[in-house]
């Protein structure tokens, strides 16, 4: 019997080996002794158990570790301190992100002050979607100067300009309109800002100004892609961001005329219109709808009498109630406003809701009884509610009554004839809303839910496949372009139909900041315009780098969620689901709530204390399935939670007992990383003129020359410079190094940029953060490479640690291959080790075209490596494990390619270390 043997690592020091064995087939067989089967069974686990200890070298590693235990310290973790230490760091990120917005503002208002405006003004600008675009005489086109675009890795290899940012308008929106010259124009101001701001945090992503009159400024520049009708749909005022940075939270009873005389198109465009103020609606909004005819009625029953947040699961569902609305009867609009009204205070005085501004939007065709009455009982004199009109049809018999509601109730009125007037009328409520904000200049910091970015420009066929598929279910034509022109609503450059057709690796959950910029003019400031907003991307994932996946054990992890209990962050969101070979977005991937996933928490007590941003800790006994829900572990799992101020956000650690409530160090320093790689590179070179490659003839020669400490030397020299091997790797998702600083590291990964740092190729790295903490930037960087202070630093010494303690592997892993007896021994495919500090060492006994599983830890298979959501899979299946025993997983032949591969045994064990009575897992 044969196999390939694995080794993987762990949170507290953890090391795991693996062994891939073939299972020959059995034929049953019958009347056999119990005594006799018993016998073949011991003789069976003697023999494996053998196999698997001989080619793990588990006893061996085991001894590395127990030789250098005095030396080691298990240091106790307090989970509420490591909480808050995060938290306090997330703080500081997110607030530099909210800085540069505010510089952002400020250049804003002021460029806006200094500027008058011109109605004959001339001027060319960088339009994206006609950069570089040329003429049959290969003349630049106006407003498409040659525009320098070139791949960028911080922004997803996109060819974007660093230096400029350019203006993208909608197709409806004409380029060379007054109000668009003057506003781009005026906003040129930006592009040094955008400059700076992203020379003082390299971090940031995409930076932005939306302006109101519909021009979107764009840092860095890129060329944007029409679809295939030559139409750009992007709308900046219709997205998310703008529209909670635009207005305060708010409560909406929508009122919709399903009389007789709203048949056929007006009916069409009436449920375009709703549909339309839905989605304006965010997680703070509170909304229903009510449809009347001769008599009133909720359009969705259980919501009687009430307002319903208006998350993503209730506006889909409104829409799917309102696509099923029929005209009929007469109308009697009275008792609608007297319900509306009714919901609207109960919601005021019980101090639900927004709490902040409320509307009725009316959408009729038509209003011709005594209603006066109704708003001197319910409105006047505060006007407490605002009351939106909204027209339908070409018929203006009735537009002085329905234009008297809306002006008498400090709303707005508008006509809507047919269906392209829909988006533009309804935006104008927006405008109405933020007065008062503008008019106080209350400069609000918005956090957008989590959204799903999938790294690519808009382009039109993605928009064309979205419409034909929509249209494929029977979605009338107007909804199709509703949903695939505003479906994407928060994201900036994305259109998420194409996250049809990518991979899981290029997703990237995203949060935005933004802020409204205000008219600073005083003979304009009574009337209180809205300039625009202001906003950045925040990727999610940065986030979470600042909370160390070796800090917080096997089991443990860390999520985010929003004050409205929805999930930001979670190891166990899964926003995707695979179709065939295709990934898909689930529909609510960004409206999970923080039970779904926490389902143990059935009193909602977490929930609850993180909604509320308290800080605090609770346990529970919890069942985590395993791969792929074909194993359950049992835990104990601690939360600690707590807020992170500035935000809407709050953050939980989750330690699971045991494995997360130590952390074992190692005592190889960074200096002293150095010092022994410099002495083995320069007697490296003289060994090789001696043509010396014999173990102990080294071990000779360095031991008298380089020895530091009790190690064995060449298990120090042979160890460090093992970073150099191809079977060795680390977690590259984990952060030892910053690379993302300097744009000439961002191509380095974790391993490149170790050594780069061990062997000092990098002198102007250190230089370069080192200025970055003098100006001010020192929450990024402390202490050369190393990100938010020892974190990192602790880190690269575990992992130069377990590099010198599990160096003497290589040589034992290679002793076995080279006297491995083919006939005997056939099937043992690969050696491989995890340490709890990411690092991971393998080594086969077969060739590489031999091996069973080729994706077995490569970044193909992520249950197999270190991520930043979690330790391998038979890391955290030996961890639960008595030290020493062995585990056996089978991977079934579903799991392979086709089910053509033959079935592997991976086993696993962990190797554990004991310090003052306390034990952590070493590898």
């Amino acid at each position: 019997m044969v196999g390939a043997w694995r080794m993987g690592p762990w949170a507290i020091p953890w090391m795991m080996l693996w062994l891939f064995c073939l299972l020959p087939s059995a034929r049953a067989q019958t009347k056999i002794p119990l005594e006799t089967v018993k016998s073949w069974a011991d003789a069976f686990g003697g023999e494996l158990y053998s196999i698997v200890t001989k080619y793990s070298g588990s006893l061996l590693l085991q001894k590395k570790y127990k030789d250098v235990e005095p030396t080691l310290k298990i240091k106790e973790v307090d989970g509420l301190e490591l909480v808050k230490k995060f938290s306090e760091q997330m703080e500081s990120m997110l607030r530099r992100k909210v800085e540069a917005v505010e510089r952002l503002v400020e250049a804003a208002e002021d460029a806006d002050l200094n500027h008058e405006y011109n109605s004959s003004l001339e001027f060319d600008y960088y339009n994206s979607l006609l950069i570089n675009e040329k003429d049959e005489n290969d003349n630049y086109v106006e407003l498409g100067d040659e525009f320098i675009l070139e791949p960028n890795e911080h922004f997803n290899n996109l060819l974007v300009n660093t230096t400029y940012s350019d203006i993208q308008l909608p197709t409806n929106v004409y380029n060379k309109d007054p109000d668009i010259l003057n506003g781009v124009y005026m906003s040129e101001a930006l592009n040094p800002i955008f400059v700076d701001n992203f020379e003082r945090d390299p971090t940031l992503t995409w930076q932005y100004f939306g302006s109101s009159t519909g021009f979107f400024r764009l840092y860095p520049g890129i060329k944007w892609l029409p679809d295939e009708n030559g139409v750009i749909s992007f709308d900046c005022r219709n997205r998310g961001w703008y529209i909670q940075a635009a207005t305060s939270p708010k409560d909406i009873v929508i009122i919709v005329d399903v009389s007789g005389s709203m048949k056929g198109l007006r009916m069409t465009i009436a449920k375009h219109t709703i549909v339309t103020i839905l989605d304006t609606l965010g997680e703070n909004d509170f909304v229903n709808i009510i449809a009347y005819n001769d008599y009133v009625h909720f359009i969705e029953p259980c919501f009687k009498g009430i307002l319903v947040q208006a998350d993503r699961d209730n506006r889909e569902h409104f829409k799917q109630l309102v696509d099923e609305l029929q005209a009929k009867g007469v109308g009697t609009v009275n008792k609608a406003l007297t319900e509306s009204f009714k919901i609207l205070r109960e919601f005021r005085d019980a101090g639900q809701g927004g709490l902040c501004n409320q509307a009725i939007m009316l959408i009729t065709d038509g209003a011709v009884e005594d209603y006066e009455a109704v708003f001197e009982k319910y409105n006047w004199p505060d006007r407490k509610v605002r009351v939106f009109t909204y027209l339908i049809g070409r018929e203006v018999t009735f537009a002085p009554n329905v234009k008297w509601i809306a002006c008498n109730n400090k709303g707005y009125y508008t006509q809507i004839s047919t269906l392209a007037d829909v988006q533009e009328n309804v935006m104008e409520y927006l405008h109405v809303l933020s007065r008062p904000m503008v008019i106080n200049h209350d400069h609000d910091i918005i956090w957008t839910e989590a959204y799903m970015d999938s790294a690519r420009g808009v382009g039109g066929k993605e928009v064309a496949n979205c419409n034909q598929h929509l249209g494929s279910l029977g979605i009338p034509v107007p909804f199709v372009r509703v949903i695939c022109g505003i479906a994407f609503a928060n994201t900036l450059l994305v259109v998420p139909w194409q996250l049809f057709a990518s991979q899981a690796q290029s997703l990237l959950l995203m949060t935005t900041v933004a802020m409204p910029v205000f008219s600073k003019k005083n003979e304009t400031r009574s009337h209180g315009i809205l300039l625009g907003v202001v906003g950045s991307d925040v990727p999610l994932r940065e986030l979470l780098k600042l909370a160390p996946r070796y800090k917080l054990g096997v089991h443990g992890y860390a999520f985010l969620n929003t004050n409205n209990g929805y999930i930001l962050s979670h190891p166990d969101l899964r926003p995707l689901y695979k179709e065939g070979k295709k990934l898909k977005p689930k529909p609510n991937y960004n409206s999970v709530d923080l039970s779904e996933v926490e389902w143990e928490d059935q009193d909602e007590i977490l929930r609850t204390a993180m909604i509320n941003g308290e800080t605090g800790y609770l346990s529970m006994d919890v069942k985590v399935p395993v791969d792929k829900g074909k194993r359950v572990l049992f835990l104990t799992n601690d939360y600690f939670f707590t807020d992170i101020s500035g935000t809407p956000f709050s953050l939980g650690v989750v330690l699971s007992r045991g494995h997360g409530e130590y952390i074992l160090l190692g005592n190889t320093s960074v200096e002293e990383g150095r010092l022994i790689w410099n002495c083995h590179s320069v007697l490296r070179d003289k060994v090789a003129t001696l043509s010396l490659t014999a173990p102990l003839l080294l071990h000779s020669l360095y031991l008298p020359v380089c020895y530091l400490t009790e190690y064995s030397m060449y298990d120090l020299v042979s160890g460090l410079h093992d970073l150099l091997q191809p079977d060795l790797s680390l977690a590259n998702e984990w952060i030892y190094c910053i690379t993302d600083i300097d744009p000439d590291h961002r191509k380095l990964s974790q391993l490149e940029a170790v050594i780069r740092f061990l062997t000092g190729e990098e002198p102007d790295l250190e230089w370069h953060l080192e200025e970055r903490s003098k100006q001010g930037f020192e929450a990024m960087v402390v202490d050369s490479l190393f990100d938010q202070g020892e974190g990192d630093e602790e880190l690269v010494q575990e992992v130069l640690f377990d590099a010198v303690v599990t160096a003497p592997m290589e040589a034992y892993w290679t002793t076995l291959a080279l006297n491995m007896s083919m006939e005997t021994e056939a099937g043992v495919e690969m050696a491989f080790l995890g340490t709890r500090a990411g690092l991971m060492r393998s080594a086969l006994y077969v060739g590489s075209e031999k091996i069973s599983n080729k994706k077995f830890l490569t970044r193909k298979d992520k249950e197999s490596i270190f991520t930043m959501d979690h330790f391998p899979l038979w890391y955290r299946r030996a961890a639960e494990h008595p030290p020493g025993s062995f585990i056996y997983s089978i991977v079934s032949e579903d799991d392979a390619e086709g089910g053509s591969l033959p079935k592997v045994v991976t086993v696993s064990t962990a190797v554990a270390v004991s310090v003052d009575g306390k034990m952590g897992i070493a590898a």
